[in-house]
Formats: structure tokens, sequence, C-alpha cells
């Protein structure tokens, strides 16, 4: 017996195609998001946060 034919018998030929069908929403909803012009501050900002000192978070109190 192969496994071609065991995969077959097994009946999950529906999984993939659910997984394809999430991804791709899932990949549409990031997209979507990235090129919206309203979050370009926002993206703007997030794109600088690892470039940032941590000393803001100090004054206020926040954890090092």
């Amino acid at each position: 017996m192969s496994l071609t034919e065991i995969m077959s018998a097994a009946g999950l030929t529906l999984y993939p195609i659910v997984a394809l069908v999430l991804f791709l929403f899932a990949f549409a909803i990031v997209l979507a998001r990235v090129l919206n012009k309203r979050d370009a501050n926002a993206l703007e900002q997030h794109a600088h946060i690892p470039l940032e000192d941590d000393t803001l978070t100090k004054q206020n109190g926040g954890a090092p």
C-alpha cells in the first residue's frame, strides 16, 4: 500500500483547499492594510520602533 493510497483513503482532500483559502484571506488583509494610505503615518512610526531609544519608556516608568 503506497502513501498516495493511504492519503486518498483518509479523506483529507478538503484540508489543503481550506488552508489555501485561509492563507489567501490573511494575505489579502495584510496587503490591504499595508497599501492603505490612511495608515501611512502609523506604519512610518512602527517602522522606526527598532531605531528608537528606550529612554522614553524609562522616563514614563516602563520596564527597561
